[in-house]
């Protein structure tokens, strides 16, 4: 998993965004200050960054000028087009504007770290193993059948593993966008991947909501 650089001086804001990510996998380092990002960036390798633009030293345009060879994702209360068009001549990877839902935040921030390869390439635990660049999956060390669809809801939900999904965030993600089939349809295929892959214990049901692959024993 990658190793992610959080600078957002609000420390409510910047501990969720980091237990959210350590949910997940990733490997979190906090800052609090355009100067104190600086410093841990210059003594350890960081895979991506999350910075808040308002800071109270300086502002995150100015950190990312010094720290530009890494991806990034500007998070910021501004929603003004020009802070946008700003960030993204910088060379950033990504805007996202508060408030968010966190499972936003999280889907872009594996977006980032596909299109940059900084992300796993592989994810296994228990017998399986799931390839995500050949898009193959194995149980047992014997190749495992899925269909497109199926295996596009799996990797949705390893992607955001240990986080709860709602049925119609798993058929945004996991379905074409313009998809406006029955929730039903995640049920159906849920269950095939629990009965293909025996993952009854990880595959969780949450209630009234939707499902959660679950990570932790």
């Amino acid at each position: 998993m990658a190793r992610i650089l959080i600078l957002e001086d609000e420390r409510a804001i910047n501990d969720l965004v980091a237990l959210n990510l350590g949910m997940v996998g990733h490997t979190t380092v906090q800052a609090f200050t355009g100067a104190e990002a600086i410093r841990m960036a210059a003594i350890q390798p960081i895979d991506l960054l999350i910075i808040d633009v308002m800071l109270p030293d300086t502002n995150g345009f100015s950190v990312y000028e010094k720290l530009s060879d890494i991806p990034a994702i500007f998070l910021t209360a501004l929603g003004e087009t020009a802070d946008k068009v700003k960030g993204f001549e910088r060379g950033a990877d990504d805007y996202i504007v508060k408030p968010f839902e966190m499972t936003e935040l999280l889907l872009r921030v594996e977006a980032v770290l596909r299109r940059t390869h900084k992300n796993e390439q592989r994810y296994k635990i228990d017998d399986l193993e799931v390839d995500f660049e050949a898009k193959t999956v194995t149980k047992g060390g014997v190749p495992v059948e899925l269909t497109m669809q199926e295996y596009a809801l799996l990797e949705t939900l390893l992607k955001n593993r240990n986080i709860a999904l709602s049925r119609q965030k798993l058929m945004r993600e996991a379905w074409d966008v313009s998809f406006m089939g029955e929730t039903r349809t995640v049920d159906v295929h849920i269950q095939r991947l629990r009965k293909k892959l025996g993952l009854d214990d990880r595959i969780k049901t949450v209630y009234k909501l939707g499902y959660r692959f679950e990570e932790t024993p």
